[in-house]
């Protein structure tokens, strides 16, 4: 989604066909174990030879404790080395008891993208990618509506009326996402609608109300993992207006008997992990 500073970060070797799609995407930097030659030569060529590249060392272990200074204060913590495992979702509370293997890598995937983002933090899932992530609020339910709000987004991009956009030659990988994304959000000033007119050669009409809605009550089976416990079924309700059916969070909390009756409410599966995920 970002048009400037994006890395690509692999786990795994990098081949030819991964720097092939990385030719056409917005990428500064890209990070991994190792790369064939042909790949290698390829990435070489990125933004004219000055695509940064770098090589890991697959066997590095961090240290233990990390540290932070802050304002000549030193404070030291444990690293969070937490193994990330189907373990985590096997305490299930709710009448419904079923999670089926497409969710649980959904959850996995969520679990994953939650150990290394800014606390607090939540994450929508499907598909085996992340939709939705809302990190680093003061609050738990305003996590829960940025990363709705963001899965609410992707799934409008699904909407046919995007496959069908006629944009007018010329125009940029990143100018023809931010007219998607102009097509969804209509909250424009009067300049921002005139620039995102001249993107297209017939504007699109743009969804009613109505129409979102019903749109959006098509997105459905989504995963949804919190870094801590939900303290309010107000975070419950909001997910389930995006679809969500999974979900993982710590537990523990003093309204857990509020939080479970929300999820058996709207017919959910969760599971309390009993782990934090807090990154600082």
């Amino acid at each position: 989604m970002s048009s400037f500073g994006d890395c690509a970060a692999f786990s795994d070797r990098v081949d030819v066909t991964v720097a092939n799609l990385l030719k056409k995407e917005v990428s500064d930097i890209i990070v991994a174990p190792g790369y064939d030659e042909d790949a290698l030569t390829l990435l070489k060529k990125k933004k004219n030879g000055k695509y940064l590249i770098i090589e890991i060392d697959p066997d590095y272990i961090p240290d233990p404790i990390e540290t932070r200074s802050v304002f000549g204060i030193t404070m030291e913590q444990d690293r969070n080395d937490v193994e990330i495992s189907e373990e985590l979702f096997k305490n299930i509370v709710t009448t419904q008891q079923i999670i089926p293997d497409n969710a649980k890598r959904d959850l996995l995937v969520a679990l994953i993208t939650l150990k290394y983002t800014q606390s607090n933090s939540v994450c929508f899932a499907l598909d085996g990618q992340t939709i939705g992530v809302g990190a680093g609020q003061q609050s738990r339910i305003h996590c829960t509506r940025l990363a709705a709000g963001k899965a609410d987004n992707w799934w409008l991009r699904q909407h046919p009326i995007v496959h069908q956009m006629d944009f007018r030659a010329g125009i940029s990988r990143s100018e023809v996402n931010n007219a998607i994304d102009g097509w969804i959000n209509e909250d424009f000033t009067l300049a921002e609608e005139k620039q995102w007119t001249q993107y297209f050669n017939v504007v699109p009409d743009r969804l009613t109300k109505t129409e979102k809605q019903n749109w959006l009550r098509g997105l459905k089976d989504v995963s949804y993992v919190s870094d801590a416990f939900l303290p309010f079924r107000d975070n419950i309700d909001r997910a389930a207006q995006s679809g969500v059916r999974y979900l993982v969070q710590t537990g523990n909390s003093l309204r857990d008997d509020q939080v479970i009756e929300a999820a058996n409410e709207n017919g959910m599966v969760m599971a309390n992990s009993g782990i934090r995920l807090f990154h600082h």
